[in-house]
């Protein structure tokens, strides 16, 4: 498939042929997304919740009442998770809460997630992302002509400093390098934008992939 080229002036600057392998995969399949995006996020969890059980408690175990006679149960220890400061029975315990998900599916739903912005006409080429200073609204300006409010920018292998530093400020704009792309954040933004660069390396991305 074939898409314009545009500067970040609104300008035209040529035409780039992305590969149908890649952004035109036909159907969307969701059930690829939600498995990526779930994979993404739970590899994202700390995991460091913890409860005190029962032994870990500082309190004495000696036994604080009669064993019958007392009106009321029998009991051990007041580190019992029945009595309030006592342990907590069966509590979260530090752990990793990743889930696995094979190369090949995470490469396919990235594929789809493409797919998905260039069939809905939210996928926009820029010529470079570069600007000569740290300008945030000059930016914004730029990006009101290109009509992005919520997007996601892809560079090449490095990002312009004063491009990712004027874009930081901007509410609902994040900016990655190629290396950097993810089902997650492109479905998250309404747009997804890619330079020349990116386009490269997303062909280099997936080529080196099926030749794996």
């Amino acid at each position: 498939m074939k898409l314009d080229v545009i500067t970040l002036d609104a300008g035209k600057a040529g035409s780039v042929e992305l590969s149908d392998d890649i952004f035109a995969i036909g159907e969307v399949r969701a059930d690829l997304l939600q498995r990526a995006v779930k994979w993404q996020l739970s590899r994202r969890q700390a995991g460091t919740h913890r409860a005190k059980e029962r032994a870990e408690i500082a309190r004495t175990g000696k036994k604080f009442g009669r064993q019958k006679g007392g009106g009321s149960a029998r009991h051990g220890s007041r580190r019992a998770p029945i009595f309030v400061g006592g342990g907590k029975a069966h509590g979260p315990k530090v752990r990793s809460h990743a889930t696995e998900l094979p190369k090949k599916v995470r490469a396919l739903a990235l594929k789809h997630a493409l797919s998905s912005k260039a069939g809905s006409s939210s996928l926009i080429v820029l010529d470079e992302a570069r600007l000569d200073a740290p300008k945030t609204a000059a930016l914004k300006a730029q990006f009101a002509k290109l009509g992005l409010t919520s997007a996601l920018i892809i560079d090449g292998e490095t990002l312009d400093e004063n491009f990712a530093l004027a874009a930081r400020n901007i509410p609902h704009v994040d900016v990655l390098p190629a290396q950097g792309l993810n089902v997650y954040d492109v479905l998250r933004r309404d747009t997804l934008v890619l330079t020349k660069s990116a386009v490269e390396k997303i062909n280099e991305r997936f080529a080196a992939k099926e030749s794996a």
